[in-house]
């Protein structure tokens, strides 16, 4: 049997070996009751966004609603299309994890990051928020780039209104609308239109019809506006869907140098080698649709109906002329990632811009009931000015795009390249000849 000593120590082995069990149990117990009732670790998401981007516009409002769930969760969101600043921040982003800002919307919680927004990522972003909260982010790359002032919302400056159907636009920094309308004027003065537009005139206006005129013209006017508007879209459409790869970016600026070349040699060497004119051989096919759609004797809608087949016609001709300018402001466009709203907006602004010296040339026909001919002075000289401004851009898509993003920057381009125009004008018609010094076919023959 075993004596009460025995037994006593019995009783205290048991109590030596239970009572950790007991002290590790309540342990944990209170550090679950701890971290229960903790403040919850917050966790940072940092949101890359752009005004007039869809997908972005997708995003936010899921973004907003995770931080209605989820009270820890701050959400820093920087808005880059228009502000500077925060292009600069999202590089360093990029930097300090080590991938190269592509595009928006970019979405970074600790080291992970979405590119765009797809419906799978809604489940990853709020999988890496309660991860996060449950055992916070390792890394916060926000503590490591972020400056005492630059995890505040940054809005571009104000000069607001408010479109309908188009929403609020600032008008201190939208630089899309300045390039817009600049790029439309300039391809407005295409040599290649306006020669046409000056020889259906003068074919018409010997009908003596004004009503005829006006019949032919606007018809015309409005045929080559609505195809012209197609092939731009359909040049924005493709360019929206591969604008982003760096190549693309690199050929569009390659094109806009090729045909600044091209034109800028038209200037002193019109129609010589290479050139981005209606050849030649086209001329007298033109000249005998227009005569027989004048000429004939027709019904109102007849009239319309031969005017706008002469007009698809020709613009299908001129394509070569005017594909310059189209492709550089698609390119442009299509780089911000706008609302469809937003395109129409600047495609008319761009249209509208772009017929309205052949507008102006038109009324004063009808007016006048007279017509003047497009010299080939006056063809050299809008060929240098287009020449010019495409090498200009050409340059600065090459080299700084991001200039083009601001109004006061692309006022600047835009003037540094009229300022140039006028130089080589100067240079070419004045100071070299002065020295006996003559380049080019057009001199030659003012010296004849």
């Amino acid at each position: 049997m075993l004596n009460k000593n025995h037994g006593a120590h019995l009783k205290k082995s048991y109590l030596l070996f239970i009572l950790p069990l007991l002290l590790l149990a309540l342990f944990n117990i209170q550090n679950a009751y701890a971290r229960e009732n903790d403040p919850p670790m917050p966790v940072n998401v940092y949101f890359f966004w752009g005004d007039g981007c869809p997908h972005c516009a997708a995003e936010k409002p899921f973004l907003e609603s995770l931080v209605e769930q989820y009270p820890q969760v701050k959400l820093h969101a920087y808005e880059i299309y228009y502000v500077e600043k925060n292009r600069e921040l999202f590089k360093e982003f990029g930097t300090a994890l080590d991938f190269e800002p592509q595009g928006v919307p970019t979405t970074i919680i600790g080291r992970q990051y979405w590119v765009g927004f797809r419906e799978e990522y809604k489940t990853e972003i709020e999988a890496a928020i309660r991860a996060c909260m449950q055992d916070h982010c390792e890394f916060d790359p926000g503590q490591v780039v972020l400056r005492e002032d630059s995890d505040q919302v940054q809005k571009p400056s104000a000069y607001l209104i408010n479109i309908p159907l188009i929403g609020v636009i600032d008008l201190g920094n939208q630089s899309l609308m300045i390039s817009s309308a600049i790029i439309g004027f300039v391809d407005g003065f295409n040599p290649c239109s306006l020669w046409v537009l000056s020889v259906l005139l003068a074919i018409t206006l010997h009908s003596g019809s004004r009503s005829k005129t006006l019949i032919v013209g606007l018809t015309f006017l409005l045929t080559t506006m609505l195809v012209y508007s197609l092939f731009i879209t359909g040049v924005f459409t493709i360019l929206s869907y591969v604008g982003y790869l760096k190549w693309i970016q690199a050929l569009v600026a390659a094109i806009a140098l090729i045909f600044g070349f091209v034109n800028l040699k038209d200037y002193f060497w019109y129609k010589e080698g290479v050139s981005f004119t209606i050849s030649d051989k086209h001329k007298p096919k033109i000249y005998q649709n227009m005569r027989s759609t004048v000429a004939n004797q027709r019904s109102t809608w007849g009239l319309i109906g031969s005017t706008v087949v002469l007009a698809i016609g020709v613009s299908l001709i001129e394509f070569a002329c005017t594909a310059g300018f189209p492709v550089i402001w698609s390119n442009l466009v299509s780089s911000s990632n706008i609302s469809a709203g937003f395109y129409i907006l600047l495609l008319a602004v761009y249209m509208l811009i772009y017929l309205l010296d052949e507008l102006v040339f038109f009324g004063m026909a009808v007016v006048s009931m007279k017509a003047s001919r497009l010299e080939e002075k006056h063809g050299r000289l809008l060929k240098l000015i287009s020449g010019v401004v495409m090498l200009v851009l050409g340059v600065v898509m090459l080299g700084q795009p991001e200039l083009m993003n601001r109004m006061d920057t692309s006022l600047v381009v835009f003037g540094i390249a009229l300022a140039l125009s006028f130089l080589v004008l100067l240079i070419h018609q004045k100071l070299l000849p002065g020295f006996g010094i003559y380049i080019g076919t057009g001199l030659k023959k003012k010296q004849k």
